[in-house]
């Protein structure tokens, strides 16, 4: 009598894990909800970042900003997408190290320090790690993660996610790279699908769907 209750326990352990990680998985390919006072930021805005956060960027990058495209990487350590997510961004950054500008924004209420993001997530230390999470409504953005692309005059070139995978394994829809890639060759004619445009993952600021 014994062995077919734990039998049935644990078939029941077993779907339970099962049905939560497929239940996950559906929210995480649903978009995120767009927030009732989103104001849209549209590609060509002029992007101004605070005084301080730009000296930053310029004190770990490569001294040539103004010469350079930045990438700005929102990123929430307890999203899980975006903990998914940081391995292709690191590729990102050995790819694209000497061509573009790389920083991250931070998106948590909780403290952690640049040190501890980029130990935790082993990342090379030049990278700067931002904390003004007033830069998302800069650039439109609310959720994570997001990719944003400013050109050399500071315009908004592309806002929105880097691969339509939650892993980031699909080389054919790598939005992210692909826009890196039309910026860098001066091609301004790249149109993106809804896919790239339209916000995936934990919804800002509270890391939920």
């Amino acid at each position: 009598m014994r062995k077919p209750v734990v039998m049935a326990w644990l078939v029941l352990l077993l779907g339970g894990v099962v049905a939560l990680f497929w239940r996950n998985e559906w929210i995480y390919s649903l978009p995120t909800p767009v927030p009732s006072a989103y104001q849209d930021v549209k590609p060509g805005t002029k992007i101004e970042l605070p005084p301080d956060q730009m000296a930053l960027i310029r004190l770990t990058g490569s001294g040539q900003q103004g010469r350079k495209p930045l990438f700005l990487h929102f990123f929430n350590p307890d999203c899980p997408c975006s903990r998914f997510n940081m391995p292709h961004f690191r590729e990102l950054v050995k790819r694209y190290d000497q061509q573009v500008d790389f920083a991250i924004v931070l998106m948590t209420n909780k403290k952690y320090t640049a040190g501890q993001i980029r130990d935790r997530f082993n990342l090379p230390y030049p990278i700067p790690v931002l904390t003004d999470s007033a830069l998302a409504i800069s650039c439109g953005v609310y959720s994570t993660p997001q990719a944003v692309i400013i050109d050399t005059v500071q315009k908004l070139f592309y806002r929105g996610n880097y691969n339509r995978s939650r892993y980031c394994n699909d080389e054919k829809s790598s939005y992210a790279k692909i826009a890196l890639e039309s910026l860098l060759h001066n091609d301004l004619t790249q149109n993106f699908s809804p896919l790239a445009l339209k916000a995936y993952g934990c919804q800002l600021p509270t890391c939920t769907k």
